[in-house]
């Protein structure tokens, strides 16, 4: 490597030579290749000291999504969106086996340590929003924008249940065959009871849902607010689960029976998180007018208003010992306080966008901050020092967790994954990946939409626009994927969230998919 002089930049070498998008790259375990998989189908192997090429693999027909090392070295596997894992001899470039079985894109590749398996898969199809450990440690539980919440088993990374809202439909007549009782909207916040017994999720459809995560069936549905549920917690006795909604009040219900207990009012705004002290005797909502509020559970009584963050509150946590509460901003900041007392104690800045979420280690000695800025970051707590920087999401973080051990940290994101990291050295250590909607086609007539995620009845669809032959049929466009266009007018501006991976037009009806595996309709009146 060259001699580093003072002032010089960090970059040591621009590898080129991918004519599409690099998707993944992964170092050997000597250090003396680098592997970088692309949309243009090829793999290819580098010398990360010299940036000259040595191989080009090619045997895939789509776009390598993952690439990864077995731990010797001697073999390197690729996972591709042909819906086939590669194994290869990166020696040769000789390719060694072809797994076949995926029944979609191959989104991650992972050996196991000893060398002895190979995982991959894919999971979701939404944008993750929260995620949590079970009291155990051997499940994790994420939610997301497709309106399911799915169990993970952390032992082996598979998927053990997906706890889901969606019917499921016979095309020929459109009557519904089986309906999942579950959530009709992005479920925002999940959490664990303290016993594991209970898995609870508060959704945009305005309601927190319970269920049994061993068998994935749900127990109760908690129906009162009138707002989108941002943040749910259960009280470290189990006794008592908080709710923090869009309709500004702060719910706290009896899990046992699903009856309200209190409703707490007093935030002039949305209320995005709440959390209990590790006593019980506090609880903490943030909001988006700009506060923390503390209240006593047992009497619903407001104790204590803190106030110094600029912009919305998205995130609070309690130390495990209780002496700190920290709070998450869209001021770029997190904020240290004392319960007891209101007082301010830090504030930590390095984040360069909204701070969404935070959790504790189990120790107390760590805190880490997912954000906008796609990093998750760890402080000391005590001091206020920046310790690690974690990057690696595409997306905005919208929810960090330890594990009950503290060796895991889950991150869940706005890119469609779940990364679960090393706190101590800041490594990536499993990546659970997601799908989005990639295809969209119309049936004869009009009645049903067929995606890659299954087939939609049109009219079991709500608000969406009945396709009919207008007087004169309208020519419909997308253009550069930023302005809907209507007879070669531009009629419509697309917001970068709104933005459609494919489209099709039905009449005068559009329909556009999206990343996270929404399906939105545009109606057109000539």
């Amino acid at each position: 490597l060259p001699q580093v002089e003072e002032g010089w930049s960090a970059l040591i070498q621009t590898i080129e030579g991918h004519s599409g998008r690099v998707k993944s790259v992964a170092f050997s375990p000597d250090g003396r290749l680098l592997a970088s998989g692309s949309s243009d189908k090829t793999v290819r192997l580098w010398d990360p000291a010299t940036g000259a090429l040595t191989q080009t693999l090619e045997g895939h027909l789509d776009s390598v999504q993952s690439v990864t090392f077995s731990p010797d070295g001697h073999l390197l596997a690729t996972g591709s969106d042909d819906k086939i894992v590669r194994l290869w001899d990166p020696a040769t470039g000789v390719p060694t086996q072809t797994l076949e079985g995926h029944l979609d894109s191959v989104e991650s590749v992972a050996f196991s340590p000893d060398g002895r398996l190979l995982a991959s898969g894919s999971g979701h199809s939404g944008w993750v929003d929260s995620v949590a450990f079970s009291p155990d440690g051997r499940l994790l539980a994420s939610g997301s924008g497709d309106q399911t919440v799915r169990l993970w088993d952390l032992a082996t990374g598979a998927l053990t249940q997906i706890l889901e809202g969606h019917s499921d439909w016979d095309l020929a007549t459109g009557a519904p065959i089986q309906t999942l009782e579950g959530h009709l909207d992005s479920v925002e916040s999940v959490a664990f009871s303290p016993d594991g017994r209970l898995l609870a999720s508060g959704s945009d459809d305005q309601t927190v849902r319970l269920w049994d995560p061993a068998t994935g069936g749900p127990t109760q549905t908690l129906e009162s607010h009138s707002g989108s549920v941002r943040s749910v917690s259960f009280s470290p006795d189990g006794r008592l689960l908080a709710s923090g909604s869009g309709d500004k009040t702060v719910r706290l219900w009896d899990p046992a029976t699903g009856a309200p207990t209190q409703t707490l009012e007093g935030h002039f705004d949305s209320v995005e998180a709440v959390a209990f002290s590790p006593d019980g005797r506090l609880l903490a909502s943030g909001s988006s007018d700009k506060t923390v509020r503390l209240w006593d559970p047992a009497t619903g009584a407001l104790t204590q208003t803190l106030e110094g963050h600029s912009d919305w509150v998205r995130s609070v946590a309690f130390s495990p010992g209780g002496r700190l509460l920290a709070s998450g901003s869209d001021d770029k900041t997190v904020r240290l306080w004392d319960p007891a007392t209101g007082a301010l104690t830090q504030t930590l800045e390095g984040h360069s966008n909204w701070v969404r979420s935070m959790a504790f280690s189990p120790d107390g000695r760590l805190l880490a901050s997912g954000s906008d800025d796609q990093i998750v970051r760890l402080w000391d707590p005590a001091t206020g020092a920046l310790t690690q920087s974690l990057a690696g999401h595409s997306g905005l973080v919208r929810s960090v967790t330890f594990s009950p051990d503290g060796r895991l940290l889950a991150s869940g994101s706005g890119d469609q994954t779940v990364r679960l990291w090393d706190p101590a050295t800041g490594a990536l250590t499993r990546t659970l990946k997601v799908e989005e909607v990639t295809t969209l086609e119309f049936s004869h007539g009009g009645l049903y939409l067929h995606t890659n995620l299954g087939a939609f009845y049109m009219q079991s669809v709500r608000d969406i626009p009945t396709p009919h032959p207008p007087h004169a049929t309208p020519d419909i466009s997308i253009e550069h994927q930023q302005w809907i266009t209507m007879n070669g007018k531009r009629v419509l501006w697309l917001p970068a969230e709104s933005r459609p991976t494919c489209f099709k037009i039905n009449g005068n009806v559009l329909a556009l998919g999206h990343a996270s595996g929404r399906i939105s309709f545009v109606g057109f009146c000539m």
